[in-house]
């Protein structure tokens, strides 16, 4: 039975500094970096054939961190599908200061609606679209060849996979949060369904 590993980055700067981060590169901060390493920490024993990780820092940092403490060389793969979703024109705003600009329930709609998009942004519905392409045809491939997968990518990047993967609709998907460096490991048949999750955090 293959096994999918999904983890979030660990935490990065703009994190830390409550901004809108999206697709600006930014880098781990020391605790983004031990958060990783945990995560490594917890994988040890574990096998796979093939990592997945988007076009960024972060998420190519804390992989890189994650394989080195559990002391794995795997194939990896990287690709801008599995970017975070893009904020647009709220990129490096401070999410405080941006709910007294704009009012909190008009921020609350563009971080928390499924399918209204930030000024210049991505919905999660359009992060979806970009997504699950790619996972339904490279990394739902790899499962359905037998491999074992581990990604290593973003909260909403994450989140329209684990969406797919458990059957949730748009309202559902939106109260689903996924903390950083914290492994969801899945047990999938063949042809993807879930049989089993463990969270390990």
């Amino acid at each position: 039975m293959p096994r999918l590993v999904l983890i979030r980055h660990g935490q990065s700067l703009w994190n830390l500094q409550n901004r809108f981060t999206g697709w600006v590169d930014v880098p781990l901060t020391a605790v983004g970096a031990e958060e990783a390493r945990r995560a490594g920490s917890a994988l040890v024993g574990m096998h796979f054939d093939v990592a997945y990780t988007s076009a960024l820092t972060r998420a190519q940092e804390t992989l890189r961190l994650i394989l080195e403490t559990a002391e794995m060389d795997v194939p990896t793969v990287r690709d801008r599908a599995l970017n975070e979703r893009d904020y647009g024109d709220l990129s490096g705003l401070n999410k405080a200061d941006t709910a007294v600009r704009y009012g909190e329930e008009q921020v609350r709609i563009w971080r928390r609606s499924f399918d209204v998009q930030p000024p210049g942004g991505e919905s999660l519905k359009d992060t979806a679209e970009r997504t699950l392409p790619f996972f339904d045809r490279a990394i739902l491939g790899d499962i359905r060849l037998g491999h074992d997968v581990l990604v290593v990518a973003h909260g909403n990047s994450n989140r329209a996979i684990v969406m797919r993967l458990e059957g949730l609709d748009g309202a559902s998907i939106m109260q689903v949060e996924i903390a950083t460096g914290v492994p969801i490991v899945y047990e999938l048949d063949l042809d993807g369904t879930v049989m089993n999750k463990t969270v390990i955090d």
